[in-house]
């Protein structure tokens, strides 16, 4: 799951030295990146949850925090039967904090769900479906003008939650980007966000995967103190731009 965290400095040569004053190239080999991985690792099969509305919590829930601690607070929410927009809108606060403390940040999680749930009823209904058919760039405005609800947990709101075509920015593409010299340190989100939508097939299951694909490499290989560009598969990039 995708999780907010420090980005941290390491030897790495990149393509550009990342700096704002810097110009980055405008078309990276984006498709080359993809089939790589997928190649490699294969479908990732994401986003693990059996509703729209658990994906729109747990993408809530993981600001800040690793996806194992999302995972015990939904599991709380199941057990106390509180998994719906209704449901999390009559609870009272303090009792909903202390279901999702797991996640961390729980008073502050538990206000940003009440805004949601209070959200979709005062503006769909209470309907996700209805809320889902809104035309993208909309809802996404609609979104971002919630408590709580920042770019990154919008769009994986969007991609994850409705099949909108949004392709997600977290820690760990922007490492990568900033690593393989695509991006500077100070890149916007929506100029990252706009190399993968802009160069190459605007499709939400190729964003869906690509998304989970670089996930797995910014866990496993491209780290925050440590990059393992000799085992990543896409180490071989790092060395053709040397």
């Amino acid at each position: 799951m995708p999780l907010t965290e420090e980005i941290e400095e390491v030897s790495v040569k990149p393509r550009l030295a990342a700096s704002s004053a810097e110009k980055v190239p405008e078309a990276p080999p984006l498709q080359e990146y993809y089939d790589t991985l997928y190649s490699v690792l294969g479908p990732q099969s994401w986003w693990p949850a059996r509703t729209a509305f658990e994906v729109i919590v747990g993408a809530i829930l993981t600001q800040n925090t690793a996806w194992t601690n999302v995972e015990r607070a939904i599991t709380n929410l199941k057990r106390a039967k509180m998994l719906t927009p209704k449901s999390l809108e009559r609870i009272p606060a303090g009792r909903l904090a202390q279901l999702v403390r797991p996640s961390g940040y729980f008073r502050q999680k538990a206000r940003k769900l009440k805004a949601f749930v209070r959200f979709l009823r005062g503006t769909y209904g209470g309907s996700l479906a209805r809320m889902f058919r809104e035309p993208t760039a909309e809802l996404r405005k609609r979104l971002l003008e919630v408590h709580g609800i920042g770019p990154e947990t919008a769009d994986s709101i969007l991609l994850y939650g409705g099949g909108h075509a949004v392709f997600v920015v977290d820690a760990y593409t922007k490492r990568i980007l900033e690593r393989h010299g695509w991006a500077g340190a100070k890149t916007e989100y929506e100029e990252m966000q706009t190399l993968f939508e802009k160069h190459g097939p605007r499709d939400a299951q190729r964003f869906n995967e690509f998304h989970a694909l670089l996930v797995h490499v910014g866990k496993n290989w491209c780290r925050p103190g440590e990059a393992r560009c000799d085992a990543c598969p896409l180490g071989r990039f790092m060395e053709a731009g040397q």
